[in-house]
């Protein structure tokens, strides 16, 4: 992995709080898929919660939502209220529940509106500030693992009940 700009602490995942909270990021967030820049922005916020790597938010702005239509699931978050899910469609690829938004969330999560998060594994590439992140074992959460941040993460076997 590449790290690109001044280096940043390293960050363990079992510092991050539980509730989870949302801190703005000023670092240039970028999702491609099919050979296309599907999001690319410096106005990403992250979610930090207990044994997770983060998750970036970005503005829905800074987004092709022409590429994405939104899927039937549905899913809750204890913290952050109901997610609706986002495919992804370039050509003749589709990426099924590849993104996901919290249209209306919860208190304490008002920085999530019109926001977009992506799961790396589901797309071609993530990068956070130059870097090319790696998905967070077992693909329920959608975290970006990047150099800053140690585990252990949830999400492998035998971590569903931490």
């Amino acid at each position: 992995m590449h790290r690109s700009g001044s280096a940043r602490p390293r960050e363990s995942v079992r510092d991050y709080p539980r509730p989870p909270v949302a801190v703005p990021d000023e670092r240039r967030v970028v999702v491609e898929f099919a050979g296309l820049v599907v999001a690319d922005s410096d106005r990403a916020v992250r979610v930090l919660e207990t044994h997770h790597p983060p998750v970036f938010y970005v503005p829905r702005a800074d987004v092709r939502t022409d590429l994405l239509r939104r899927s039937s699931t549905r899913t809750w978050c204890e913290w952050k209220g109901a997610a609706v899910h986002w495919d992804l469609v370039a050509g003749p690829r589709l990426s099924a529940d590849a993104a996901w938004s919290y249209p209306d969330p919860a208190p304490g999560f008002a920085a999530l509106a019109d926001r977009l998060a992506f799961y790396p594994s589901r797309v071609d590439r993530c990068t956070v500030g130059g870097e090319t992140v790696a998905p967070q074992p077992g693909d329920f959460y959608g975290g970006w693992i990047t150099s800053e941040v140690a585990g252990p993460f949830k999400g492998g076997p035998g971590t569903r009940g931490w």
